[in-house]
Formats: C-alpha cells, sequence, structure tokens
C-alpha cells in the first residue's frame, strides 16, 4: 500500500510539474504560426471541432454550462469538507490545485486554445493588414446605402425599426445554414452538425456585458438569449466563427459578418450590415466626429433606433462588478496572443476595408 501511496504522489507532483513545462511550450508555439496553422488549425483542430459536434451537438441545452456548474459545487464540496486538513497540511492542497491547472491547461490549449496561435486570417485570405482614413470613409459610406437598402427590404417605412420575426431556435438554423454559401466561396468554412445553443447563464453574461461565449471544453457555441434580436443573428454566427477555430475577437467578428451577409435571409443579411456599420461608424467617431456625424444622419432612423435599444439594453444592466469582469477579460486576451484586448473585437474593421476592397459590396 505504501509503494502504491508513494507513486500516487510521485505522479501527482509529475503532473503539477508540468504545467511550467506547457507554459514554456506555449510560449515557443505563440512564435510558430505557421506549424500551428498547418499541423493544428487545419491539420488536428477540424477533427476534435467535428467529433465534439457530433458527441454534443444533439443535446438541447448547454451540457458545458451543466459541467461548469457541477465543478464550483464539487469544489466548493471538497473545500469545505477538507478545510481542517487544507489548514494544516497546506502544501498537499497547493500541489492539487497546480495539478487541476496543469490538466485544465493542457485541455483548453489542445480542444481549442492553440488557435490563439494560427496565422492571422489576413494572411491565410491574402488581403491587405491595413487601410488609409480616404478607405475606410469611401466603405462606410457604401454601407451606409447598403444597409439603408437592407433595411428598407425589411422594414415597412425607413423610421421604423425593424423585428426579426423568428425564435432563437430558428435563428440557430438559419445561421449554421450560412456558412454553406460562406464555404462555397472561402476554403476551411465547411461547417456540420452545428453545436449552439442559448446560454443557460444569459442573465450572468449580461451582467458580465458579454453576447455569447464558445466553451473551450465542450467546444458548444453560447449565445446570451437576453441580447437584442437584431444582434442575436450576427452573434451566433461570431460564436459559430470561433467554434471553427478563430479564436482572435476580430476574426470572429469577421467571419459572422460574413456567415450573415452570405446568408439566404434578408433579415440576416439586415443584421450583418447593420453589425459591420456600427463597427465602421465607431471608428470613424474615434477620428472624425463631424464626418460621423454626417454619416451617421444618413443611416435610416430606424437602424439608428436598433442602435440606440442595443445601447440602452447594456447601460440598464451595468454594475459595480462588470468593471472587474471586463479586467479579467481583458487580461485574458492578452495573454493569449491578442495584445489589444478587447478592443481588438474593433479591428474587424480593417478586416471589412480589406475584404471588401477585393469583394465589393
Amino acid at each position: 500500500m505504501g509503494i502504491f501511496i508513494a507513486m500516487n504522489y510521485r505522479f501527482k507532483n509529475g503532473i503539477a510539474l508540468s504545467l511550467i513545462v506547457q507554459i514554456l511550450a506555449i510560449k515557443w508555439i505563440k512564435n510558430q504560426p505557421e506549424l500551428v496553422e498547418k499541423y493544428y488549425s487545419t491539420g488536428l483542430y477540424p477533427y476534435i471541432s467535428d467529433a465534439l459536434r457530433w458527441l454534443y451537438g444533439w443535446i438541447p441545452f448547454s451540457l458545458g454550462d451543466v459541467l461548469y456548474a457541477l465543478l464550483v459545487v464539487i469544489a466548493v464540496r471538497y473545500i469545505y469538507k477538507n478545510r481542517l486538513r487544507i489548514r494544516l497540511k497546506p502544501l498537499p492542497f497547493i500541489r492539487d490545485i497546480l495539478v487541476v491547472s496543469a490538466i485544465a491547461y493542457f485541455s483548453f490549449h489542445m480542444l481549442w486554445g492553440l488557435n490563439y496561435y494560427r496565422q492571422p486570417i489576413y494572411k491565410t485570405l491574402a488581403l491587405n493588414a491595413t487601410y488609409t482614413t480616404q478607405e475606410l470613409s469611401d466603405f462606410t459610406r457604401v454601407l451606409v446605402k447598403k444597409t439603408n437598402t437592407a433595411h428598407s427590404s425589411v422594414s415597412i417605412m425607413d423610421t421604423v425599426q425593424v423585428t426579426i420575426p423568428y425564435s432563437h431556435t430558428e435563428i440557430f438554423k438559419k445561421t449554421a445554414q450560412g456558412f454553406d454559401r460562406l464555404n462555397s466561396q472561402l476554403p476551411n468554412f465547411h461547417y456540420q452538425n452545428p453545436s449552439i445553443k442559448g446560454s443557460l447563464y444569459s442573465l450572468l453574461l449580461t451582467y458580465m456585458g458579454y453576447g455569447g461565449y464558445l466553451n473551450p471544453f465542450t467546444l458548444e457555441s453560447q449565445v446570451n438569449q437576453k441580447i437584442p434580436i437584431s444582434r442575436f443573428p450576427v452573434v451566433s454566427c461570431h460564436e459559430i466563427g470561433h467554434q471553427m477555430g478563430y479564436a482572435a475577437e476580430n476574426e470572429a467578428n469577421f467571419i459572422g459578418y460574413l456567415a450573415a451577409l452570405n446568408n439566404e435571409d434578408q433579415y440576416i443579411r439586415y443584421a450583418a450590415l447593420s453589425y459591420a456599420l456600427s463597427y465602421c461608424l465607431a471608428e470613424i467617431r474615434t477620428q472624425d466626429e463631424e464626418q460621423f456625424k454626417e454619416l451617421y444622419s444618413q443611416v435610416h432612423r430606424g437602424v439608428q433606433k436598433d442602435y440606440e435599444e442595443l445601447n440602452r439594453f447594456w447601460v440598464s444592466y451595468e454594475n459595480p462588478l462588470e468593471p472587474f469582469f471586463k479586467i479579467f477579460y481583458n487580461s485574458f486576451l492578452k495573454a493569449n496572443n491578442q495584445s489589444a484586448g478587447i478592443k481588438s473585437y474593433s479591428l474587424v474593421v480593417g478586416l471589412l476595408v480589406a475584404y471588401h476592397q477585393e469583394n465589393p459590396l
């Protein structure tokens, strides 16, 4: 029995120490985007993603959300039952934490997280990585016209806000179909066995300020079911983009937009255009307030009402803890090869301008 106990200690110690090796390995991998792209993101990962979507996609609720809740319960129960031992002998407890951390760190990167270190999408799609202020202005003017036209196709008047007449489940089905058309135009966008679900923690996500997230262990795409319906289609496509292996937020934004834009449904196409326009207008506003006002005045009042509804929604859930959640997530993104942190979402503007220079709207 003593031999087995000693082996168990050595085994746990080995796993705990492996965390250091893993961290050093990730630091090396960070500088090897070509290898990650070839052997993981377009090599191993598609098989992992397909398998997990096949395993969990058919379940009507978020299995990952349930597992997170169970893990919290198990952790609290463990600490409570072993509180005396933890206080008297803290080192074994610290080692156990390191063991769990090492396993979670390995699982995170092998199941999805290595995608943070793949080639940037502008390289794989041969897009220009930079744009001028004039190019942004010209594209935004085109986008205003296209968004207004799309709005007119789904609204009875320019001043009337669009109401998307679908349930969340119907939107999930429609957004997944949009990737079929996108795959015919661009490589590596094949998507089958959808695994996209409404999060069981939608209220919590709202207070945290998030529209959705990808569970990196079950690869289920989770969408906040409380967000305004005008954003729901593109956020759904954004999370599918993560599921397909595009970890960077600006790239998931870009893929979400393209998938929604290529959808046959006119409501989802409108959602894509108004989504892209909001990012471009926000970028122009940081550079030239007067030009922003001029362009915004040309946007249909019904589209503006969508933006105002979205702003009121997030403002209504502001709370003292939200900044701390944002600080944590900002640090998480920076630790995972997104130097701009939360601001990386807005970097989608560069991809939009570059893509539509080659593929005019």
